[in-house]
C-alpha cells in the first residue's frame, strides 16, 4: 500500500452503472451485441466509475463492482455446488435470482483476479480495494437442499472463499474486503459465523477489511475483536451514531470504518454536516483508527447524486484533517 493521509475516505463498493453499461447489458441479453461488446462496455464503466472517485477525492477507490448483478448471485454463478431455479420476490416489485445449494461446494476457477487485474490497470492509485461477498451472507441469504447443516455448509464455502482472496493477493490485491451485511441476523449464528469469516481469511497477506451494515450490531458486538480483519467499517449515519457507544461499551479495537453517508436518502450531505459528524466519531475513536466512508454500496442511487455524496464526504473529511493539523497530527 502506498501512505494514506489521515482519516483515509473510500467507498463501501457498489457505484450506479452508467446508463449506456445498463443499455449494453440489455442489448447483449436480447442477443444484439457480442460478448466482446459487452466486455468493452464493462471495462469503459470500470475507467468512468474510477474516474468519478478520482474527481470526487476519494483515497481509496473500487471499480464500482459494475460487473456485478447482485453480491450473491454473482459468485453463486462461480462456484461448484448452487443452482438457480427462478427469481424471488425480495420485497415490492424487487426480484432476485435466489441460488440453491444442491451439491457440495467447491472452488472451480478464479471470479475476480480478471476484474481486478483490469482495474489496477486503470487506477489512479495502487490503494485500489476489491470486495468480496463473505460466506456466511452468501448461505444466510440462498437455499440449502444438501447440507445437513448451515454450519457445515458455511465452513466449506469460507475455503472455497479463501482460495479466490488468496488468487486476488497473488495478482497484487493490497485490500481486500468482505461484505458480511447479514453476519448479524441471527443471535445463534454469530460465533461461528465470526469463525467462518476467520477461516476465509486465514494465511491471507493483505490489508483485510470486513463490511457490516443494517442489522442488530449487538448481536456481533461481543465478537468483532476476535475477527482476524484490521478494520471493520459500519452504517453509523442511518442510525444517527448510536452504535458508537456499543462499539465503545465492547472495547472495539481494530481500524474504523465509519459511514457517514447515508446511501437511501436522495439528500446530499452538505460538507460541513459530513464535518460535524467525524467530529462526533471523534470524540469515541481516535483519528489514527478512522477511515471515513458511506454507510453501504451506492449503486441504488443515481450516478450524479452518488457522485456528489462522495464529493461531500472527501470535502468534510478534509476541513476536520485541517483541524487536526492545527492540534499537531500529521494528517499528510
Amino acid at each position: 500500500m502506498s501512505k494514506l493521509p489521515l482519516l483515509p475516505t473510500t467507498v463501501i463498493g457498489s457505484y450506479p452503472r452508467p446508463k449506456w453499461l445498463r443499455e449494453s447489458i440489455r442489448l447483449h441479453k436480447a442477443g444484439k451485441i457480442s460478448d466482446e461488446d459487452l466486455q468493452e462496455a464493462f471495462n469503459d464503466a470500470v475507467i468512468a466509475v474510477l474516474k468519478d472517485h478520482y474527481n470526487a477525492g476519494v483515497d481509496v477507490p473500487t471499480d464500482g463492482e459494475v460487473r456485478r448483478d447482485e453480491m450473491v448471485e454473482f459468485f453463486a454463478e462461480r462456484i461448484k455446488g448452487f443452482k438457480f431455479y427462478g427469481p424471488v420476490r425480495v420485497w415490492g416489485t424487487a426480484y432476485y435470482r435466489k441460488p440453491s445449494v444442491v451439491s457440495k461446494i467447491e472452488y472451480k476457477k478464479p471470479m475476480l483476479v480478471d476484474e481486478f487485474t483490469f482495474a489496477k490497470s486503470v487506477s489512479y492509485t495502487d490503494n485500489l480495494k476489491i470486495t468480496i461477498t463473505g460466506p456466511y451472507t452468501i448461505v444466510e441469504w440462498s437455499y440449502n437442499e444438501y447440507y445437513k447443516n448451515k454450519k457445515d455448509l458455511v465452513f466449506d464455502l469460507a475455503k472455497a472463499i479463501n482460495q479466490e482472496i488468496k488468487n486476488l493477493v497473488e495478482a497484487g490485491a493490497k485490500i481486500i474486503q468482505i461484505d458480511e451485511p447479514a453476519l448479524h441476523t441471527r443471535r445463534e449464528d454469530v460465533s461461528w459465523g465470526v469463525e467462518a469469516v476467520n477461516e476465509a481469511v486465514k494465511g491471507v497477506n493483505a490489508k483485510l477489511v470486513m463490511h457490516i451494515c443494517y442489522g442488530e450490531y449487538s448481536f456481533v458486538a461481543p465478537y468483532l475483536n476476535e475477527l482476524k480483519v484490521d478494520q471493520i467499517n459500519f452504517a453509523f449515519k442511518i442510525y444517527n451514531y448510536k452504535p458508537l457507544e456499543l462499539l465503545k461499551r465492547y472495547g472495539f479495537d481494530k481500524e474504523l470504518g465509519a459511514g457517514v453517508i447515508d446511501v437511501h436518502n436522495r439528500r446530499i450531505e452538505t460538507s460541513e454536516e459530513v464535518a460535524n459528524d467525524i467530529r462526533k466519531i471523534l470524540e469515541y475513536f481516535t483519528p489514527e483508527k478512522l477511515w471515513i466512508n458511506p454507510d453501504c454500496g451506492l449503486k441504488l442511487l443515481s450516478r450524479k447524486i452518488a457522485y456528489q455524496k462522495l464529493v461531500s464526504m472527501v470535502e468534510g473529511t478534509k476541513v476536520v484533517r485541517e483541524e487536526l493539523k492545527r492540534k499537531g497530527y500529521s494528517v499528510d
